[in-house]
């Protein structure tokens, strides 16, 4: 089990393929039966897979964020689009293959209020279906945009712990037409929500930090970076912090208070 607020140890395994599926265009679930790694891990975590084999090519690991865990079942699971050679590498794997995984790492989500609303976009709302499933039964709402109907396939991910869906796609062929901070606004004119969440591009995560300071909600942002090791040694996914340093999004992050992170 995980506890909240809390680092715990992380682990290096070998974890089985249980399953491989497509469930989108490019956009594949990877499940791993790794029960060290799901007895420890949090909603806004990481895994940092190799990707590679018999090579060293792709020769660094791959972060993926944690979109499921079943500390019952040993299991933990991530969503990811292939878009390089890297994820190419995973898209090959097949059930009972084994990959070398190292997690969970990073710091996750602080789960507060009775009445969240987790806002995503595009691949960020792959950590959310985790912290919306750690989330229920609150009564939480869910804002996920995407570019067209044939990319939001997490609507049914969502629907089965949320009946409040507000969604937006940039042509306008499933829900709004716009971008999530178009209709952000008006959510939070209610006046129900004491709590947000977000992860996806950073133009979207900077405007719902800066909306949520101007209704003074609490807001925590998922920040996803390019990074080498994964464990806070090589400073390659360092972001700038509103204080004036520089944070690292592998072990400071990826999860910040976007007062940390979004200068308001």
């Amino acid at each position: 089990m995980w506890v909240e607020g809390i680092a715990l140890p992380k682990q290096v395994v070998e974890a089985q393929v249980v399953s491989n599926g497509e469930i989108g265009n490019q956009v594949k679930e990877l499940v791993l039966y790794a029960p060290e790694i799901a007895s420890q891990a949090m909603p806004g975590q990481f895994l940092h897979i190799r990707v590679a084999n018999a090579t060293y090519h792709p020769l660094l690991r791959r972060p993926l964020s944690i979109s499921g865990i079943d500390a019952v079942a040993g299991t933990v699971s991530t969503i990811y689009r292939i878009v390089g050679s890297g994820t190419a590498c995973l898209a090959m794997l097949g059930k009972d293959d084994v990959v070398d995984c190292m997690g969970p790492l990073g710091t996750g989500f602080t789960l507060q209020g009775e009445r969240p609303l987790l806002v995503g976009g595009g691949m960020g709302l792959a950590p959310l279906v985790c912290l919306a499933g750690a989330l229920c039964p609150r009564s939480m709402e869910i804002l996920m945009g995407g570019r067209t109907e044939e990319e939001m396939f997490w609507t049914q991910m969502f629907k089965d712990m949320c009946r409040n869906l507000h969604i937006t796609t940039d042509d306008g062929s499933l829900g709004s037409r716009g971008v999530t901070l178009d209709l952000l606004p008006q959510l939070l004119q209610t006046g129900k929500f004491d709590m947000i969440y977000t992860c996806g591009p950073h133009v979207m995560m900077n405007g719902v930090g800066k909306l949520a300071k101007q209704y003074n909600i609490p807001c925590q942002v998922s920040l996803e970076e390019y990074m080498a090791c994964g464990i806070g040694g090589c400073l390659s996914c360092t972001c700038a912090a509103t204080d004036g340093t520089r944070k690292k999004v592998c072990t400071d992050g990826p999860v910040f208070w976007a007062e940390e992170v979004v200068s308001c």
